[in-house]
């Protein structure tokens, strides 16, 4: 506005300079005076309308300007929206990765619940199976070291019976029967390289005469025929390799003399000190002599050890 009163002020300055004087002699004033004014309007209506063609160009302009900003705004609005979107669908898809991980988490918990209970019922199943085994063979006495001579193979019975004879006679009942329902040897192994005799397993009618056959073998060392043998419970192979384990120790013990006994299923008892201690596994032996001066040293774990393996 201040620029329009300066451009009209200076029109103004600049007609009234131009503008010719009042004269008394001259007598055409009057339309001297109109084609003046006539001259001043058009000048003014020329510039003014030079003045509204820019002002009309710099309307253009800016509504150019506010089209291409309002472009520029809506552009910029949709990447908003969609970048919105895109945070929103990551969200989603972040909860669902989360609720599903979650599941698994859970699934998973499950799964060890049941693989637990799944292995404490196998281990309960197996151990109810070895006792029932084991329950099976209780009337049973295994008969190791005995060798595998012609004249032995084919008089088991009557060889049991002269077992008892020569180390126990007290038991034999009368006439000389201790109800053996049958003798056989163990199944042959596919181990071409062992040379020791298969075990003879020998199956009782009852449970007493086979207990106190037993009975009698803890207390000293069986033999036939001058022949050192061992005559135990008759085990699972599991068991008996858990016993057998035991052995080396168990041999050191009896010659210290510390009464050693292998009770079911596969512990070592001995008496030292006057008191009874056992063992369900050879490192707690091995932990209790070394605490032991007179002991520790006269055990070869080590060796124990090689043999298992």
């Amino acid at each position: 506005m201040e620029e329009k009163k300066q451009n009209t002020e200076e029109i103004e300055e600049e007609t009234q300079k131009n503008a010719p004087k009042s004269s008394k002699r001259s007598g055409n004033c009057p339309q001297a005076l109109e084609e003046f004014e006539l001259e001043v309007i058009k000048k003014m209506e020329a510039f003014w309308q030079e003045k509204w063609e820019i002002m009309q160009k710099e309307l253009s302009n800016l509504k150019d300007e506010n089209k291409q900003l309002q472009k520029h705004l809506e552009a910029s609005k949709s990447r908003t929206d969609q970048t919105e979107k895109e945070n929103q669908s990551l969200k989603v898809r972040i909860r669902q990765l989360e609720d599903n991980d979650l599941a698994k988490e859970q699934e998973l918990i499950k799964q060890r619940q049941k693989t637990k209970e799944l292995e404490h019922n196998i281990k309960y199943l197996t151990d109810k199976v070895t006792d029932l085994e084991n329950r099976g063979r209780r009337n049973n006495l295994r008969i190791i070291d005995l060798p595998e001579k012609p004249e032995i193979r084919s008089n088991l019975d009557i060889l049991i019976q002269d077992i008892i004879q020569e180390n126990c006679p007290e038991i034999l009942e009368q006439g000389g029967n201790i109800g053996i329902e049958r003798v056989h040897r163990t199944a042959s192994t596919l181990n071409l390289q062992k040379t020791t005799a298969r075990n003879v397993i020998a199956k009782f009618q009852s449970f007493q005469p086979k207990e106190k056959i037993l009975k009698e073998a803890r207390k000293r060392q069986f033999r036939y025929k001058e022949m050192p043998i061992r005559v135990t419970q008759d085990l699972i192979i599991s068991k008996l390799n858990n016993r057998k384990a035991w052995n080396m120790i168990f041999r050191k013990a009896r010659e210290l003399g510390l009464q050693p006994r292998i009770s079911y299923p596969s512990k070592l008892t001995i008496s030292f000190q006057g008191k009874v201690w056992a063992f369900n596994k050879i490192e707690d032996f091995q932990v209790f002599i070394k605490k032991r001066p007179e002991l520790c040293g006269k055990f070869d774990i080590q060796t124990q050890r090689a043999r298992e393996t």
